[in-house]
């Protein structure tokens, strides 16, 4: 089950070799990009949201062509959206909305229809709404303890206030990005002795494991109490948004197959690599990532090359 509180509907427009240019109309947000991915690498996937307004019920018809099950609550206000333009080979934001706070009966009929999916699932994600504000951390901190006091495995990919919720409520992986941790105080930098001292210290707080990307250097992983540096060769990289997402589905997809964590880690790695060489977000052929992922190695940080 993919937790997605508020997912987006994303408009890019492309102009490829200088031709005509090309509008792409997707549904989109953190979610949804982890939902697409762990379908993609097989897994039966269920995702939660809520959807409101004309947005919304684009959003809702868009969900249907993609290869998961959706349950959408529908919500009071509209739902969000961003138009970017990539005409000139970046991308530039034109406009964009990340949509209202969702209210308390939005929030009561997502919750019930999260849990209720949470509980016939083998792995649980809690993924983030485009902006921090539209859903209460409190959220977060009941669905991961309701999920866990029933036997649920729950992974998070989150940050700020909605981290600490998850924390508090008790999670079996998190996966963070440095950048993350460095923005809330949680890291002292980004160096190796640093990123191993907060993912023990985020352990201590409600994190079974804990995996922390680290852009374009090798992540820092803490499996079973053990710190660990991921390492991958480097791949050419044509859009680097989606890859953190990429990385927690491959995760979660592992867990859920029964897998351990060593080869949850590998695998994630490997998506979230080879998302990077795509522009579609939270894509990539399923043969590709278990190929990178028999690179991908796990060294103990304290050890030498």
């Amino acid at each position: 089950m993919v937790f997605a509180p508020a997912p987006q509907l994303t408009v890019t427009v492309e102009r490829q070799g200088g031709g005509t240019p090309e509008m792409h109309v997707h549904p989109g947000g953190q979610g949804v990009w982890q939902a697409r991915m762990c379908a993609g690498l097989g897994a039966d996937v269920t995702l939660c949201a809520a959807a409101g307004g004309e947005i919304g019920e684009v959003l809702t018809a868009l969900l249907r062509h993609e290869d998961i099950e959706v349950r959408t609550v529908r919500r009071d206000a509209g739902s969000g959206w961003y138009v970017h333009d990539r005409r000139d080979g970046s991308r530039d934001t034109v406009a964009e909305f990340p949509g209202d706070p969702l209210g308390r009966h939005d929030l009561d009929e997502l919750y019930s229809t999260a849990l209720a999916e949470g509980l016939r699932a083998d792995v649980s994600i809690l993924s983030g709404p485009a902006a921090p504000e539209m859903v209460p951390a409190e959220v977060y901190r009941r669905l991961a303890a309701d999920l866990g006091t029933h036997g649920g495995t729950v992974v998070a990919d989150l940050s700020g206030d909605h981290l600490t919720g998850v924390l508090a409520g008790g999670v079996a992986f998190l996966k963070v990005s440095h950048e993350e941790l460095l923005d809330a105080g949680r890291a002292d930098g980004d160096g190796d002795d640093a990123l191993v001292e907060a993912a023990r210290t985020l352990h201590d707080e409600g994190a079974g494991s804990v995996l922390i990307s680290r852009a374009d250097r090798p992540g820092i992983a803490l499996l079973d109490g053990e710190p660990l540096l991921v390492e991958l060769p480097s791949l050419q990289v044509v859009d680097h948004r989606g890859a953190g997402d990429s990385m927690t589905a491959g995760v979660a997809t592992v867990l859920a197959g029964g897998g351990d964590l060593r080869e949850a880690v590998c695998t994630g790695t490997a998506a979230g690599a080879l998302n990077v060489t795509r522009h579609g977000l939270g894509t990539g052929r399923r043969e590709a990532i278990v190929e990178l992922a028999h690179r991908v190695r796990l060294r103990s940080v304290s050890s030498g090359p």
